[in-house]
C-alpha cells in the first residue's frame, strides 16, 4: 500500500482538537537534519502525523548516518 492509497483510505483526525489533517510541506530537524516534505498537519494545532514509513525510513537514515561520524 503506497502513501498515496493510505491517505486516501483513512480520514485522519487531530487527536487533540478533532480537526481533519490537511497535507502540507512542512520542515522537520531531526538530530541537527533538516529535510522538507509533505506530510498530514492539523491546521488549528499544527500537530504532524509521523508515518511509521517516515520514522523508520528517512528519520533512520539520518540517525545513522550521525551515528557513523
Amino acid at each position: 500500500m503506497g502513501f498515496k492509497n493510505y491517505k486516501e483510505d483513512i480520514k485522519w483526525v487531530c487527536s487533540k482538537c478533532g480537526s481533519r489533517l490537511k497535507e502540507e510541506r512542512v520542515r522537520l530537524v531531526y538530530l541537527g537534519g533538516n529535510f522538507e516534505v509533505d506530510l498530514l498537519k492539523c491546521p488549528h494545532c499544527n500537530l504532524v502525523l509521523i508515518t511509521e514509513k517516515l520514522a523508520q525510513g528517512k528519520m533512520l537514515e539520518v540517525e545513522k548516518n550521525l551515528e557513523d561520524k
